[in-house]
């Protein structure tokens, strides 16, 4: 769990966890340090439902988290109760953002990830991807640009298209045209690499809004939770 005190006298309600239905508590919270900013540093992340007990997960709830070493976030311990749509979400993640040997490079796919999380205002989400960018481009000042200013911030032509495409994809309803490929394909995309462009947008589309509606971000500290 984390290190902010949990209320005792938290509501009680019912969920299914994949392993037989079990009463959740849902959790707050008081004096919890919440970032206010977007950053590029570690954030630590604190759920409103109680995650699984570690101590009684079975087989198949590891199975759901695919890496068994993700049972210490307490993120994915939530998630985990839905164990099947757990591992469908996290094989479809992973296909995304580590499976670039060909197509689209890791850093566009990670700012792809940032720029809609900055554009939904997921901090935690867009500290884990900002990050992946900074990492995977060597481009820190650019990276930051885009937290500080918002997705509207000077990149270059082919920042510019993937950060264009993955906030118009995000917008309600979508603003996805086909100018915005057009303009993928003018900085030197090929159509897998638009396709995955798309992809890694639409992904974190999805996850911003889970993530966002299941807890808060909390200021660094140790710890991974997801993202």
């Amino acid at each position: 769990m984390t290190e902010t005190t949990i209320t005792t006298d938290a509501v009680t309600t019912t969920s299914t966890d994949g392993a037989g239905d079990a009463p959740v508590r849902i959790l707050e919270h008081p004096g919890a340090s919440v970032p206010l900013a977007f950053t590029q540093d570690e954030l630590g992340w604190l759920p409103w439902l109680e995650p699984a007990d570690e101590a009684t997960l079975t087989e198949r709830q590891y199975a759901g988290l695919v890496d068994r070493s993700r049972v210490k976030s307490d993120y994915f311990r939530l998630l985990v109760r839905d164990p099947d749509i757990l591992r469908a979400r996290t094989l479809t993640d992973k296909d995304i953002f580590y499976n670039a040997a060909d197509g689209l490079g890791r850093a566009e796919r990670e700012l792809a990830a940032a720029a809609t999380s900055r554009f939904n205002g997921c901090i935690f989400c867009a500290s884990v991807h900002a990050r992946f960018a900074t990492h995977h481009s060597k481009r820190h000042d650019d990276v930051q640009r885009l937290l500080d200013l918002g997705v509207g911030a000077e990149q270059d032509a082919l920042w510019r298209a993937v950060v264009d495409a993955a906030v118009a994809l995000a917008a309600t309803p979508s603003r996805l045209e086909s100018e915005h490929l057009e303009a993928l394909r003018d900085a030197g995309l090929d159509e897998q690499a638009v396709s995955d462009v798309i992809h890694s947008a639409a992904f974190f589309n999805w996850a911003n809004r889970l993530m966002l509606s299941l807890g808060e971000p909390e200021e660094p500290r140790t710890g991974e939770a997801g993202g």
